[in-house]
């Protein structure tokens, strides 16, 4: 752990972040009123839980997500980080394979950014500050408030988009009472370019900066539970059976500055890059526990890997 005499400050913060790791890091403060660009983040929020987006996510309605600063109390920043998992890496075209979304190609996600953000948490606690930190696995609005740090802005696709690195970011948040300096938020890059809701198969970007669960292969392959796929899903799949890039890869952001990442866990695992249909149409428990150990995949159960490859070699068949 690094030494360091009294409250660290913003800098302090940042070249430690930096030290364990992390390829980007921004800072928001948490005054006692929220920003404008809180306000308008939560009312989007809200308006989205209104129309039912979020299908069967009920964690989505969390009233934290809605306030932060409920998650720490004292609570007075936000540290916002960023890994690029980029690998130049492209899915099969061989029709009996399967597509499986590019974040979960390689080691679990969640493992390798508390990795970092646990060591900065005891790093800040030890001068006396409460900290909390995030990977994917809490009540925050990770993208609005990584736009806010300053780290990218929010696109169209719902997805955050950096300079440096395209969309291919995990981000991760750190709640501190510690008072730091916060950046500038990040202004808005995308334009009139509306390829990413041209491209969605399904329509599942409903507009510009709203992503309909109930539509989106991404949300069905990984988090719908059901026997079956929606028949307004199911013919779309275009082979993918966990998760879904069609709105990232025809992004023109990431087609522009998408660099290969620097960290090892993030190559893919050779099965992944290439799974086959079959194989997926009839995986075991027994197979399934060995296949995806310290993967982001495990979310995926087993039936559930059977009924998406499944339902890939049907519409093959149609």
């Amino acid at each position: 752990m690094a030494e360091f005499a009294g409250s660290p400050d913003r800098q302090a913060v940042i070249d430690y972040a930096l030290k364990l790791g992390f390829d980007l890091v921004g800072i928001v403060a948490l005054d006692e009123s929220p920003s404008d660009m809180e306000t308008t983040a939560v009312e989007r929020l809200q308006r989205w839980l209104d129309q039912g987006y979020q299908a069967d996510m009920g964690w989505m309605d969390n009233p934290k997500r809605q306030d932060i600063r409920q998650v720490l109390p004292g609570a007075r920043s936000l540290v916002c980080v960023a890994l690029n998992y980029y690998t130049p890496h492209r899915h099969s075209p061989d029709p009996d394979h399967g597509k499986i979304s590019r974040y979960a190609w390689g080691r679990d996600y969640h493992r390798i950014l508390q990795k970092r953000l646990k060591p900065l948490a005891d790093w800040i606690t030890a001068t006396g500050h409460g900290a909390r930190y995030y990977a994917d696995t809490g009540p925050v609005q990770d993208k609005a408030w990584a736009q806010q740090a300053g780290l990218g802005w929010v696109a169209k696709n719902g997805n955050l988009i950096t300079r440096q690195y395209g969309s291919w970011v995990f981000l991760g948040e750190l709640v501190t009472t510690l008072n730091l300096t916060p950046d500038s938020p990040h202004t808005a890059h995308c334009g009139t370019c509306t390829r990413c809701l041209e491209a969605c198969p399904t329509g599942a970007i409903t507009r510009p900066y709203v992503v309909d669960a109930n539509r989106c292969i991404a949300y069905h392959t990984i988090e719908n539970r059901a026997e079956t796929l929606p028949e307004s899903v199911a013919p779309h799949l275009n082979n993918w059976v966990a998760g879904c890039d069609i709105c990232q890869d025809v992004c023109p952001w990431n087609q522009r500055f998408a660099q290969p990442t620097s960290i090892d866990d993030f190559q893919p695992y050779p099965e992944n890059l290439a799974p086959k249909l079959a194989d997926l149409a009839t995986l075991s428990e027994a197979e399934w526990d060995q296949r995806f150990r310290a993967s982001a995949l495990r979310r995926i159960k087993p039936a559930m890997w059977r009924r998406n490859a499944q339902a890939v070699q049907q519409n093959h068949r149609c």
